[in-house]
């Protein structure tokens, strides 16, 4: 196989970023879910903070991963990123993409810490304050609600524009002229 099929840097970008949409996924709708479940309150948040802090350094490799395979694509694929107006686009929305998913990645574990300081408040929910929760505890739960959804649905847009990124180069598009 010759090298300039990009097959290691795009395993490594696709399943690093399948690793990072699924996860948060997971720990959205199954984690914190589940949690939320808890007979005893106070088990809710302390559950959910410790099944996040042992999923968070896989969730950094991925993203780690996925930045690095997407460096060795735009290496790889130089020549249709400069000539391609359409691989342009989609490589600087992807990148402007990965750049918030992280941060949204960052601040959602900020935001875990700041609950998992808390924890013995207790709470409805991972993300649903109890009516007796401090503010601190409510303001960051409250906020989590809404994050952990923005994260599967920055991730889910890097795989679309992933597949749009293999259609692109099904033709021609900015290698005839090299």
């Amino acid at each position: 196989m010759p090298a300039s099929t990009n097959l290691i840097s795009r395993a490594a970008h696709d399943l690093s970023l399948a690793t990072w949409f699924g996860g948060s996924l997971m720990g959205a709708v199954g984690l914190n879910g589940a949690t939320a479940k808890a007979k005893d309150p106070s088990e809710r948040l302390r559950l959910s903070t410790l099944g996040w802090a042992r999923w968070t350094p896989v969730q950094i490799a991925a993203a780690a991963v996925h930045t690095v395979g997407g460096i060795g694509l735009i290496v790889g694929n130089r020549s249709r990123v400069a000539k391609d107006p359409g691989s342009q686009a989609n490589t600087i929305a992807k990148t402007v993409i990965t750049l918030a998913a992280m941060g949204a990645t960052g601040y959602s574990g900020y935001l875990g810490t700041k609950i998992g300081k808390h924890a013995d408040e207790g709470g409805a929910g991972a993300t649903e304050p109890s009516v007796s929760a401090s503010t601190e505890l409510a303001s960051a739960q409250k906020q989590l609600a809404v994050v952990q959804w923005v994260i599967p649905a920055l991730t889910g847009v890097l795989v679309v524009l992933g597949a749009q990124q293999g259609e692109q180069q099904r033709g021609l598009r900015g290698l005839l002229d090299t």
